[in-house]
């Protein structure tokens, strides 16, 4: 997060920024206190490889891998997974898209899976813009996903904190909560859509109700969200 970075920079907090999978044990790139790029992870760490594969020739982005005595020989009685995810040559494909500038330095974009190809070709990463929505006040958490050629944003409200916040601005019944969320859409949406590039904007807000499904490691089961069976 940028503003995190800048606020701790500014602060003259020593902070380390790391980059690593179980499957790289777990350190695969990072820089030291006082060493970092705004916005990047560093550099791979010694005895070990870094490759953008299939990189993109205009943007450089392409899918990170690493080879290295960090990265693990495969998964325990599992060779089908193994051979998914290592080369015959010992690169470990992380399913996660960077680039690497000419200083050997490592910028994490997001995951291969997660990213939406606009339009005009564009790569969009959802976890941008679901990072900028989620510091939005009221909102517990988020998924960017397509719909029909466009962005749409799935916002789980914390309607407790909102509910109280509305007693607190008025006693009026006829104040209703669902007009206060249709407001606060309204507001996210223009805000989202002054921070992000032309390719990036929302067209729309969908209150979720429920929270989003989670793995064990609390990650969001995006493929169990689509717009078309969340409008239905």
């Amino acid at each position: 997060d940028a503003q995190v970075e800048r606020f701790l920079i500014d602060a003259k907090f020593p902070f380390a920024i790391g980059y690593g999978l179980t499957e790289t044990s777990p350190l695969a790139a990072g820089s030291a206190p006082g060493k970092g790029k705004l916005q990047a992870i560093g550099p791979n760490v010694i005895d070990s490889e870094v490759f953008i594969h299939n990189s993109d020739p205009k943007t450089g982005e392409g899918e990170i891998w690493f080879r290295g005595d960090n990265v693990m020989l495969g998964y325990y009685k599992n060779e089908e997974m193994t051979k998914e995810v290592l080369t015959d040559d010992g690169w470990f494909k992380t399913g996660d898209l960077g680039t690497l500038d000419k200083n050997g330095i490592l910028t994490h974009k997001g995951r291969l899976k997660s990213m939406i190809v606009g339009p005009s070709g564009e790569n969009i990463y959802p976890e941008e813009i679901e990072s900028l929505i989620n510091k939005f006040e009221f909102v517990e958490e988020s998924i960017v996903i397509e719909d029909k050629g466009v962005l749409v944003a799935l916002v789980h409200f914390n309607m407790e904190e909102l509910e109280q916040k509305l007693k607190e601005l008025t006693s009026d019944a006829s104040v209703k909560i669902e007009d206060k969320i249709a407001e606060l859409k309204a507001d996210l949406l223009e805000y989202i859509n002054s921070k992000v590039n032309k390719s990036s904007k929302l067209q729309d807000i969908i209150d979720y109700v429920e929270p989003f499904k989670k793995t064990a490691t609390n990650k969001i089961k995006r493929y169990l969200y689509k717009a078309e069976d969340i409008r239905k």
